[in-house]
């Protein structure tokens, strides 16, 4: 919907605008958080005719504004050299280089675009665009940035637009093949990125991260790793934990603020392949422990002994994981609803971790067996169940059920009587 509003005959223009504004960059938009901080925008033009155009949200987001008291059609007076203030924002972000700083000292938003908008990209390109960052998204597939459109977030279906869009490219993406296949397949787009920074943000092996940040860098570009533990809840609110790698302090460019912006308190582990490491390591005792606790409720479970009685003694025990009480509805009702971490993506991370683990001259026997009763489980059509599945792989429904006994609401089946051998049943 486009609204004319005729510019006055005072020396300043006259803006109709969404109050309060969070934000107003070069481009001359102006975001609004709504109650669920999703960003509602006018898009401000200056005509050579002297007047303004402003794209304003659609009728139902405009009604949700009215609602919350967040919209009124009061204008505010812009002069021309406030203007020429915000257009001059490109070329002073240019001039402040790396730092970030403008010529009076004001620490700039880098503008972003997010590669990958699946549930984790699309949650952090709406933190993102919440926080005041100019957000662009790039999808293979468009139709999963259809969301994001509708909430007034930039949209490019081709890569090297979205590249030129951006100040920092930040990557959702499944592998280090599908990040490859992104940054070094187009090669206007690897040109449009000189100068720029790529935060890659999705697991990948060690080995893997260093021949990325060296391909980026022979193109001068700046490479950061910055893997996160947490799914797409902690990415909408900004509490991700994140491990930084990168081959300097990152603390001190404009892409930390990016990051700062997706997780509270960022942690710089060292050198790139070393965050890359210690999430690889995370999400090994992720799955270890799963396995683990899932071999144990199955012999429980197959002894007909009481649940609830072993994660009492469990819970007092210095080898309990908060994560146990968690997949124990799971695993007991064997229904592992909606994954926010597939077991698909278990299995692609224990296969990472050890072929690094053989690489780095590990006894991988354990890995091994690991990996062989993950696989199993996707096997059995659990790939996309949430990874508390490994159970089925460990302890697969039984034939015979006989009913519990003691009526406790976690009690398994009891197992048949074992027949003496040489005596009929």
């Amino acid at each position: 919907m486009q609204t004319r509003v005729p510019a006055p005959a005072t020396p300043s223009i006259q803006l109709c605008v969404a109050l309060p504004i969070a934000y107003l960059g070069y481009n001359m938009k102006a975001y609004l958080p709504t109650a669920q901080r999703r960003p509602a925008f006018v898009q401000l033009a200056h005509t050579r005719s002297g007047q303004v155009d402003c794209s304003l949200p659609s009728a139902h987001q405009l009604q949700s504004l009215r609602t919350h008291g967040l919209w009124r059609s009061d204008s505010v007076a812009v002069t021309p050299l406030q203007l020429q203030q915000i257009r001059r924002v490109a070329s002073v972000r240019a001039a402040a280089g790396q730092n970030g700083v403008s010529q009076n000292g004001v620490v700039e938003k880098p503008r972003v675009t997010v590669f990958g908008t699946g549930l984790m990209g699309s949650k952090a390109a709406q933190r993102l665009s919440a926080e005041g960052f100019q957000v662009t998204a790039w999808n293979r597939n468009a139709a999963k940035a259809e969301a994001l459109v509708e909430m007034g977030l930039d949209f490019k279906a081709v890569q090297h637009e979205a590249v030129e869009e951006c100040d920092v490219a930040v990557l959702f993406l499944a592998d280090a093949d599908a990040i490859e296949a992104i940054l070094f397949s187009n090669d206007r787009a690897l040109e449009a990125m000189r100068g720029k920074t790529v935060i890659q943000m999705g697991t990948i092996g060690p080995d893997q991260s260093r021949k990325i940040g060296e391909q980026l860098a022979e193109n001068g570009v700046h490479y950061i790793e910055a893997p996160v533990q947490g799914s797409h809840p902690e990415a909408y609110a900004g509490t991700l934990v994140i491990m930084v790698g990168a081959d300097e302090d990152p603390q001190h460019l404009p892409a930390w603020q990016v990051i700062q912006a997706l997780g509270k308190d960022p942690i710089f582990v060292g050198a790139v392949g070393q965050a890359a490491a210690i999430k690889l390591a995370l999400n090994q005792l992720v799955a270890a422990l799963t396995v683990a606790f899932s071999t144990s409720l199955g012999l429980v479970t197959r002894n007909g002994a009481p649940v609830d009685k072993f994660m009492e003694l469990l819970r007092g025990s210095k080898v309990y994981a908060p994560t146990f009480d968690k997949k124990l509805p799971l695993m007991m009702g064997r229904n592992y609803g909606k994954a926010n971490f597939p077991t698909k993506h278990l299995l692609k991370d224990i296969k990472l971790f050890n072929e690094e683990a053989r690489s780095s001259m590990l006894n991988t026997d354990f890995l091994e067996g690991l990996e062989s009763l993950i696989n199993t489980t996707v096997n059995r059509g659990l790939e996309n169940a949430d990874y508390s599945s490994v159970f089925e792989g460990v302890s697969p429904p039984i034939n015979t059920i006989v009913p519990p006994t003691n009526g406790s609401a976690f009690s398994s089946p009891s197992p048949k009587a074992a027949v003496p051998a040489g005596k009929k049943d």
